[in-house]
């Protein structure tokens, strides 16, 4: 008997187990469930509608503004607008009214500050569950012409990342684990600088740059992180890749974080990052610079094979099982 890991379920054992038993299909589903697509695309004759569900299972602190941000950049990924979320939560019996009430208020104040409207959903007490689930399933509105999709990258495109990586990772560890990362030696300012991220955790902005600007295909860095958006990307466009570690860049407070903390940055959850695909010859870097957000290449796709480039040499690449943070979270949890 072969027991399910914590975390995100494996890419191959996704396929086996749960995409081959979707056998019925219709013609308005232009993007249908794929390996790498984390949205449908669906032909309403006016318009496409986009729609994406997500939960939040590893964060406490500002666990609300968290999922809203992380279900409509899976919109954004896809070249969308979001407009609205439906959301599922499932509390436990221990939760207060009072902070049950504030966890809704903070779903509610994010998707205003985003334009998006909360459109219904259900909220269940139960005693399966030791902390708040949220699940939410966002809608969005796209142009056929803006449209992205995963498997919409090719041979010789070019990888980049917009803002870094570990953004979302660094910024839980930072507020919900505060004090072990003292105990590791991890600085004051340095966690309080993470602990401010949860203002990067949008990737509307570059999605809307990205499409106005020859962006082929675009994925949003959640869990696996870098390591695991690019293998998503690759698997869904049949391609392989390489990945060009010498390009990595992670800020102050992320470098600390992980190096004290032995993880690997670029495998830890990074809501907030946008991967990327372009043609060799798009500016992409130089127009996201004058619109002041960073952005950093990270590999590139080829026809086949999974490499790793460092410090002029190649090596083959197999993606971590599992997430950074996941690790650290069952080691913390022993």
């Amino acid at each position: 008997m072969i027991i399910l890991k914590i975390g995100k379920l494996d890419g191959n054992k996704l396929k086996e187990n749960i995409l081959t038993q979707i056998d019925h299909f219709r013609p308005e589903v232009l993007v249908p469930a794929g390996l790498g697509e984390d949205s449908t695309v669906i032909d309403l004759g006016d318009y496409l509608l986009v729609v994406s569900s997500d939960p939040i299972t590893g964060a406490e602190k500002n666990a609300g503004e968290l999922a809203v941000n992380v279900a409509c950049n899976d919109i954004a990924a896809a070249g969308a607008e979001p407009f609205g979320i439906q959301v599922v939560l499932l509390l436990p019996s221990s939760l207060t009214e009072k902070k049950a009430s504030l966890l809704m208020q903070e779903i509610v104040k994010t998707a205003k500050k985003i334009e998006v409207e909360v459109l219904g959903g259900h909220t269940e007490i139960t005693d399966l569950v030791q902390k708040p689930i949220i699940s939410i399933t966002s809608l969005g509105k796209a142009e056929a012409d803006e449209l992205s999709s995963s498997s919409a990258a090719e041979a010789g495109d070019i990888l980049y990342v917009s803002k870094g990586m570990g953004i979302e990772g660094s910024y839980i560890l930072a507020n919900d684990y505060q004090e072990h990362l003292i105990k590791k030696g991890v600085s004051a300012e340095s966690i309080a600088e993470a602990a401010s991220y949860l203002k990067l955790l949008s990737v509307l902005p570059e999605s809307r740059l990205a499409r106005k600007n020859g962006v082929k295909a675009m994925h949003d860095v959640t869990e696996g992180g870098v390591y695991g958006a690019i293998s998503e990307m690759a698997a869904a466009s049949g391609l392989g890749y390489i990945i060009e570690k010498d390009n990595f860049k992670t800020t102050k407070a992320i470098s600390e974080i992980s190096k004290k903390l032995k993880l690997d940055p670029a495998a830890l959850i990074s809501s907030g990052s946008m991967l990327m695909s372009a043609a060799p010859d798009n500016n992409l870097e130089e127009i996201f610079k004058e619109n002041k957000i960073e952005l950093i290449r990270v590999g590139r796709l080829i026809e086949s094979g999974t490499y790793i480039e460092e410090k002029g040499k190649k090596n083959d690449f197999i993606k971590p099982d599992k997430d950074e943070l996941w690790k650290f979270i069952e080691k913390y949890s022993e």
